[in-house]
């Protein structure tokens, strides 16, 4: 590896203007001895420092410059000239090779996920470390992360908003293992605390619900036609069971007759079939020239806002205030399961990467598990003879 390196005063906008080369090179701190940031052809900067501590030559990582300042690496390394800092002193030049929580995730994690997510669920992720996992953890060396600190952060946050709790630690989770793969750490301290119980999944519409939130739909479309765009995507969510930003989100280029070829899907590129009434509902759509199927009518090269608020008034006026918008997706694998429809069909059907997201609806057909037993018993037991 080669390093070329300049002096200027670093700022937080210099840093930010450093552009990739060729080769990694490091652009030094004429404010600060040893402060530098190194710029990697992949585009990654982060804050470096070496020098000298009591008598030895340290060299190490302070941080990504895309979650620390300027300053606050100066900081950082004012407390390693001055021995405070967790890296330097007693054990620190063997730890220093074990990176901090915010550097494993910036130079490990994130660009590995790359490949392995779409483009929104990478970037809920990231919102997730940013705001969530980054304050409570970002300044620890991974050996440092115990189980007792995540319990304290996941108890505490759990108290407020559970449901991001329980996204928080999985995601923790899905981190940690990944440092354990690289050899940074031994177990994973996220591994094993219990998550906040979820809400029940027991609510589907009957047959009787949906007729009568078809109704609502029509009456409130007709009182103003304006309506319509959001009309339909509700009418979709309940004919293919896709996801509400497959829906909102959907291009023109996805459409293909009688199929969704969907390249930005929460699970990657996935096919939906379309039912005659799902196609009518896609076709009456107006072509504007723009990409998407159902864009907005302030912003026509954009999509439509996720936030529906017709749904809450459609919902309302059908007498079904405890549904959810997702609720209709669950309909529709209630819907299947309960005509037979094999569990692995389901699962394609509403893009479940994994299998036990479709097992939960597996109870939804126990009726007719039911029923299928006792007519089996009854032609077993003719055979046997009970029935003379």
């Amino acid at each position: 590896m080669t390093e070329r390196a300049r002096k200027v005063r670093l700022t937080d906008a210099g840093v930010a203007r450093l552009k990739p080369g060729g080769t990694e090179y490091i652009v030094r701190d004429s404010r600060l001895a040893g402060l530098g940031v190194r710029v990697r052809p992949s585009g990654h900067r982060s804050f470096v420092w070496r020098g000298t501590v009591d008598g030895r030559a340290v060299r190490t990582t302070i941080g990504p410059a895309r979650l620390m300042t300027v300053e606050q690496a100066r900081k950082e390394c004012r407390a390693m000239l001055d021995g405070a800092h967790p890296q330097i002193g007693g054990e620190g030049a063997r730890r220093a090779a074990v990176p901090l929580f915010r550097e494993f995730v910036a130079e490990g994690w994130l660009p590995a996920c790359r490949g392995r997510y779409n483009t929104r669920w990478r970037k809920h992720c990231e919102r997730m470390v940013q705001r969530q996992l980054l304050p409570a953890f970002g300044a620890l060396r991974l050996d440092r992360l115990k189980r007792p600190r995540v319990e304290r952060w996941f108890d505490e946050l759990s108290r407020k908003t559970p449901g991001a709790a329980n996204m928080g630690l999985g995601l923790l989770r899905r981190i940690m293992a990944a440092a354990v793969a690289a050899g940074h750490v031994q177990h994973n301290p996220a591994q094993d605390i219990r998550m906040n119980p979820g809400r029940k999944m027991t609510r589907f519409l009957s047959a009787e619900e949906i007729a009568r939130l078809h109704r609502t739909l029509d009456r409130l479309e007709e009182e103003r036609p304006s309506r319509q765009a959001q009309a339909d995507i509700i009418r979709l969510l309940l004919l293919t069971g896709c996801r509400k930003s497959e829906i909102l989100r959907l291009r023109w280029s996805e459409v293909d007759r009688d199929t969704l070829r969907l390249a930005q899907a929460k699970t990657g590129p996935r096919t939906v079939w379309l039912s005659e009434a799902a196609q009518a509902i896609i076709a009456r759509q107006p072509r504007t020239g723009g990409a998407y199927v159902f864009p907005s009518p302030r912003n026509p090269a954009g999509p439509l806002s996720p936030n529906l608020h017709f749904w809450l008034r459609a919902r309302r006026e059908a007498g079904l205030e405890d549904v959810r918008l997702h609720d209709l997706r669950h309909t529709v694998a209630s819907q299947a399961v309960a005509r037979g429809v094999p569990l692995p069909t389901v699962a394609r059907m509403l893009g479940h990467a994994q299998p036990t997201m479709t097992l939960r609806y597996a109870h939804v057909g126990d009726h007719e598990v039911e029923a299928a037993t006792e007519r089996i018993g009854l032609k077993i037991a003719a055979a046997m003879g009970y029935n003379k």
